[in-house]
C-alpha cells in the first residue's frame, strides 16, 4: 500500500492534531509515518518494535520531522517500561498488523490500554477473514473485537475503513476509547 494509502485508512480513526502515542509493533514505520502525519508538529510517538534494524531505519527518517518519535526496542508483549510517560497520558494506541503476532492479543491490549487518559483512543489494524499462517499467527478477525474491548476495558470497537488486502482477506482499521470515569 502506499504512504497515502495508508494515511487515508488511519483518517477515519485519529482526528488530525497534537497528541502522545504509543505504537506497538512499529517496524520501520510504516504506519508511523501516517500517524506523524496526523498529529502535525506538536505530536510524539513512541513507537515500539523489537528489530533494532527497523527501528533505525525509522530513527532516521524521524530525526527530519516536526513530529517527535522516540523508538524504543521492546517486545511490546512482554512487561514495556515507558518510564517518560506519567500514567495515564497516552491520547492513543496504534497497533498496525501488530497483535496477530501474540497469542495473547487481549492480556497484551489490556497491559498497554490503561496508560490512556480518559478519551484516549486504541486503534487496530489488521486482518479480517484470513488464515493462520506464518505471517499472521494468530489472526484478530473482526468477530474477535467485543473480546478485546472487555479484556482492557474500552468502549466497542468500530470499524472505520475496510479494503482487500493483497496477501488474502480484507485489511480493516477499527478504533475503540477508554471511557470517562463514571
Amino acid at each position: 500500500m502506499s504512504p497515502s494509502d495508508l494515511l487515508e485508512m488511519l483518517e477515519g480513526a485519529i482526528p488530525r492534531g497534537p497528541g502522545v502515542w504509543l505504537e506497538l509493533g512499529a517496524g520501520d514505520g510504516a504506519f508511523t509515518r501516517a500517524l506523524v502525519e496526523l498529529l502535525g508538529p506538536s505530536g510524539k510517538v513512541y513507537a515500539v518494535d523489537r528489530d533494532r534494524r527497523a527501528l533505525a531505519a525509522l530513527e532516521r527518517w524521524g530525526s527530519g520531522q516536526a513530529t517527535r518519535v522516540i523508538p524504543m526496542v521492546a517486545d511490546f508483549s512482554d512487561s514495556l517500561e515507558l518510564p517518560v510517560i506519567e500514567e495515564p497520558a497516552l491520547d492513543g494506541l496504534l497497533c498496525a498488523n501488530a497483535l496477530h503476532f501474540v497469542r495473547d492479543a487481549e492480556l497484551v491490549l489490556a497491559r498497554r490500554a490503561f496508560r490512556l487518559r480518559p478519551g484516549g483512543r486504541v486503534v487496530l489494524v489488521e486482518y479480517d477473514r484470513r488464515r493462520k499462517d506464518p505471517w499472521v499467527p494468530y489472526p484478530v478477525p473482526i468477530a474477535r473485537l467485543p473480546a478485546l474491548a472487555a479484556a482492557a476495558g474500552l468502549t466497542t470497537f468500530v470499524v472505520t475503513d475496510a479494503r482487500p488486502s493483497t496477501y488474502g482477506g480484507r485489511l480493516y482499521v477499527a478504533v475503540a476509547l477508554r471511557p470517562h470515569a463514571a
